[in-house]
């Protein structure tokens, strides 16, 4: 009786467990999935700082690295309820409440109205790494001219202000866009069009870097782009295939649409510099692939692998005329963030209202005219909150302490202003004759 009564109490949590309706094998695909997406960020960090010029590659880097400690706070905090808990009585449509406040209530015992078989902490966690990579990506525009202090005073701001609204209207149960029906798999409109509109409205504000001999800058360090986008490219894979919620055939589909789409993306974008420039370049490969993740995220659980292939290389030819139309245009959007992301985005949502699939996921949708208007209705309200309320924060930001670095700062670069540190003490000491005779001096 003593050995029955030991083995009953051994097997107890996991009864309870049982009981609770966690999915081990769910729990760990979105667990992995967070860590993977995690990663997306130093990535992009890898991506982005290799793109600028050598005097603003640590600078480039703190501001994705910061958007991970920034958000990493405010999101368990705050962030987290806003988003995902019911709302208010009348504004349930657009915003979640203050019922997960400080992760009040987020345990393990699934949450089932947001994933079924997993714990709400996983959940909660998994989608953490979107909040913190979204506002990350609004930095490329901006790079080589924005003071740090403004920009964390602004991430800090938008991610409570207008990504959590975003995140509520597509994803919670009760939001507006998806009660409408909108289809939005990982991320299309809640990440990438949401980050793609402040960052236009970002660069106009701010204006053009000083000390450009051209509308565009030649990559300091081509390697670090291509790195980066490697890095983004492992991490999708957990962006895309986790957000099934469980290691099943859905998030199969997500996965290989995530390897092939990407695949095709880089393959348009290189086929279209061979045939216009009679040369490859790497960072416009890496460049091709990172649009074709942005423009598969709304799609990968919703689309067939030829049809997310098609998806994806179209996106990439898109992105690719807007990159070379974008300094025609007087914008200074540094790293292109709107021409990739924006464009990218646009058309995978877009494309998804005309290629899903219910024979790839029964709930999801067959696509037809209704559901493209559906998936614009989504893109265009998308556009507008997150323009005007992230022009409205920054001209609040600029109140409190200035946006952009002073020019002499500017001009000898913003590692050593902003940072303090340098990447490249030849290369710093190149660009700045103040900071070489400041060294001169030391020694």
């Amino acid at each position: 009786m003593r050995k029955l009564l030991a083995a009953l109490a051994l097997a107890a949590p996991t009864l309870a467990l049982a009981g609770d309706g966690v999915d081990t094998g769910d729990t760990a695909l979105v667990l992995i999935s967070a860590g993977l997406v995690l990663l997306m960020t130093p990535g992009l960090a890898f991506f982005y700082g290799g793109l600028v010029r050598a005097k603003n590659v640590v600078h480039t880097m703190i501001l994705s690295i910061a958007c991970m400690a920034i958000v990493g706070v405010l999101w368990p905090v705050i962030g987290y309820s806003l988003a995902f808990s019911p709302g208010p009585a009348g504004l349930d449509r657009f915003v979640g409440g203050l019922s997960w406040l400080g992760l009040a209530g987020v345990g393990v015992r699934p949450e089932p109205s947001l994933a079924a078989t997993v714990p709400h902490s996983a959940f909660m966690l998994f989608q953490a790494m979107f909040a913190v990579i979204t506002p990350a990506l609004i930095s490329g525009a901006i790079v080589e001219r924005v003071r740090i202090k403004a920009f964390l005073l602004f991430v800090a701001l938008w991610s409570v202000v207008v990504y959590t609204p975003v995140a509520h209207w597509v994803w919670a149960p009760g939001g507006w866009l998806h009660q409408l029906g909108a289809l939005d798999f990982a991320g299309g409109t809640v990440v990438h069009i949401n980050a793609a509109a402040a960052a236009l409205v970002a660069a106009a504000l701010l204006g053009k870097r000083r000390g450009l001999r051209a509308p565009t800058v030649m990559p300091h360090n081509v390697p670090f782009a291509i790195l980066g986008a490697g890095l983004l490219w492992f991490g999708w894979l957990g962006f895309n295939g986790g957000s099934a919620l469980g290691a099943n055939g859905l998030a199969a589909t997500a996965f290989v649409n995530t390897v092939f789409a990407p695949a095709a993306a880089a393959a348009a974008w290189g086929l279209a510099e061979l045939i216009l420039h009679g040369k490859l370049s790497g960072v416009g490969l890496a460049s091709g692939a990172v649009a074709g993740m942005v423009a598969i995220t709304p799609a990968a659980g919703f689309v067939s692998p030829m049809a997310g292939m098609a998806l994806g290389a179209l996106a990439s030819l898109a992105s690719y005329s807007a990159v070379q139309v974008r300094p025609r245009l007087g914008l200074d959007d540094s790293l292109d963030v709107f021409a990739v992301h924006g464009v990218a985005a646009t058309l995978g949502a877009l494309l998804t209202g005309l290629l899903a699939s219910r024979a790839v996921n029964p709930a999801g949708a067959d696509g037809s005219l209704a559901l493209l208007g559906v998936q614009a209705i989504g893109v265009v309200a998308t556009l507008a909150w997150s323009g005007v309320l992230s022009l409205v924060l920054l001209k609040l930001v600029a109140l409190v302490t200035p946006l952009r670095a002073d020019e002499q700062d500017e001009w000898n670069g913003l590692d050593m202003s902003e940072a303090g540190e340098r990447a490249y003490v030849s290369s710093d000491l190149e660009a700045s004759p103040h900071a070489a005779r400041e060294s001169a001096t030391a020694a």
